[in-house]
């Protein structure tokens, strides 16, 4: 299991209501969690498989850009 965290544009409720379909429908995805009080709207995801690459690019697909915090 990997924690990966990423710097995103998802700012609001509304935003997070337009996510959790794709992330809460991916079953490699155990765990996820935006916060958006924090400046860089932290998305952090706990999965058992998928690369921040693959992550990247199911948010683009929803409109959202992510940006990998190491």
């Amino acid at each position: 299991m990997s924690t990966l965290k990423f710097k995103t544009n998802i700012n609001c409720d509304g935003c997070v209501a337009r996510v959790t379909p794709l992330l809460n429908g991916d079953k490699q995805i155990t765990k996820w969690a935006v916060d958006t009080t924090n400046p860089m709207k932290i998305l952090t995801i706990e999965t058992s498989s998928l690369s921040e690459e693959q992550i990247i690019s199911a948010l683009k697909k929803v409109g959202f850009k992510g940006e990998p915090i190491n």
